[in-house]
């Protein structure tokens, strides 16, 4: 018979990477999340889609711990939210901004600020600087590491701050509108670079108000609306999903999400 112990190592092993039950959240006053349920297996992307103030950022800062829940649950890894503290495995990549928010840094500089969960401020040993290397590599900015991150375009600087995120290498990658304005060249790029993550065995969430060249790793697509689940489609109808969120009426209804009916 397994001890305590081994049986909860088991259970957090076989846990998905993230699981959201009845959540709700306000902002200010508003009511944002009213009782959303969200899971993302190991080694699964999941999209969430939906209109403007759907609840799409609300729900992905939830998981980070940004927004607090005022009601519901929330396990990252099998764990609540208030106790996990492996935040090493879990990478970030908020809506698109300056990689360096305006401070003078290199494109290597700010990637490498990537492994510092894993550092924890002490400097960067050999293991770290492979990291680091990767992930320049992934995002096809390797022969930029030495330039200024202001030298950079828009759709650079993304590419810079999810470089920042694989450098951790995190079991888990989150990205808040990855391809927000950015151009054609850069989103192929980001595609394979979220395509050799996932090959690693990561589980990804991300928001999108277009698929691109995203269409093809994404499992499964979430569509939120006005804070709640409406519902969740399959792979194969993503485009559709993308251009008019709310008309595909043969989509699965919401109350289909936790029964296995979309495996």
């Amino acid at each position: 018979m397994p001890s305590p112990e081994t049986a909860t190592a088991e259970k957090a092993a076989a846990a998905p990477a993230i699981s959201l039950r009845g959540a709700t959240a306000t902002l200010g006053a508003r009511p944002v999340l009213r009782g959303i349920d969200l899971t993302v297996g190991r080694g699964e992307v999941v999209a969430l889609l939906g209109a403007n103030g759907s609840g799409k950022s609300t729900t992905i800062r939830s998981v980070i711990g940004q927004v607090p829940l005022t009601g519901g649950e929330l396990e990252i890894f099998g764990t609540p939210l208030a106790r996990f503290r492996d935040w090493k495995r879990v990478g970030y990549v908020p809506q698109r901004s300056t990689a360096a928010g305006g401070v003078p840094a290199t494109v290597r500089e700010i990637v490498s600020s990537g492994r510092l969960a894993r550092t924890r401020l002490r400097p960067l040993g050999r293991e770290d600087k492979a990291a680091v290397s990767r992930a320049l590599e992934v995002v096809g900015l390797a022969d930029r590491a030495k330039d200024s991150v202001n030298a950079l375009s828009g759709g650079q600087h993304q590419r810079v701050l999810i470089a920042r995120a694989l450098a951790g290498e995190p079991d888990l990658l989150i990205l808040d509108e990855p391809l927000a304005g950015v151009d054609l060249a850069s989103q192929d790029v980001l595609a394979e670079a979220l395509r050799e993550q996932v090959a690693r065995g990561s589980s990804v969430l991300l928001v999108l108000h277009e698929l691109g060249p995203l269409a093809p790793l994404i499992d499964r697509a979430v569509v939120l609306h006005d804070g709640l689940v409406e519902r969740v489609d399959h792979p194969e109808r993503l485009h559709d999903l993308a251009c008019h969120p709310h008309d595909t009426p043969e989509a699965e209804p919401a109350s289909k999400i936790e029964t296995g009916l979309l495996s």
